[in-house]
């Protein structure tokens, strides 16, 4: 009988050739859903960063409240002495 060593079968190519494909297809899945994951978290951080501005935007501080610095005032100047919004 002769000795089979090291000799693959068509059989085994053809599964080794299946179970490739499968690999390929799942992880090109996965790419596409971490891709799209990745944009819904963005899209969301873009939002939160936008709300969060206008919140600072609307807290500062009309011409004549108390101030500490000039980034305090909606005008940017804070009148250091009297400690108000120019």
């Amino acid at each position: 009988m002769g000795s089979l060593k090291g000799q693959l079968s068509a059989e085994m190519l053809i599964l080794l050739a299946v179970i490739l494909a499968l690999v390929l297809l799942v992880s090109s899945q996965l790419l596409k859903t971490t891709q799209a994951a990745s944009d819904k978290v963005e899209q969301s951080s873009e939002s939160a960063f936008g709300k969060a501005d206008a919140a600072i935007e609307a807290s500062k501080g009309d011409a004549g409240d108390y101030c500490i610095s000039d980034g305090d005032c909606k005008s940017g100047t804070c009148d250091s002495i009297e400690g108000r919004c120019a």
